[in-house]
């Protein structure tokens, strides 16, 4: 058993079948979850791992953004 972390409702898992990465849902909100650590268990919103990919890829964006800004002063 593990709570489901958008809605706290308990959800009824067998463990030891689950792998990191895992997708799940909740009966009780229908939230679209992933298995994040196994031991021990915990459970991630999907919509919350999108958003921090997202924000790791716009981050990615601004650096290389201003290492091309820097090396076009540099080649001046």
């Amino acid at each position: 058993m593990v709570n489901c972390p958008a809605c706290d409702a308990l959800i009824d898992v067998d463990e030891d079948e689950l792998d990191e990465g895992d997708p799940l849902s909740c009966d009780e909100c229908g939230a679209s979850l992933r298995v994040t650590s196994v031991g021990p268990l915990e459970l991630e919103s999907d919509e919350d791992l999108d958003e921090e990919d997202e924000e790791d890829f716009e981050d990615f964006d601004e650096d290389e953004e201003e290492e091309e800004e820097e090396e076009e002063e540099e080649d001046w």
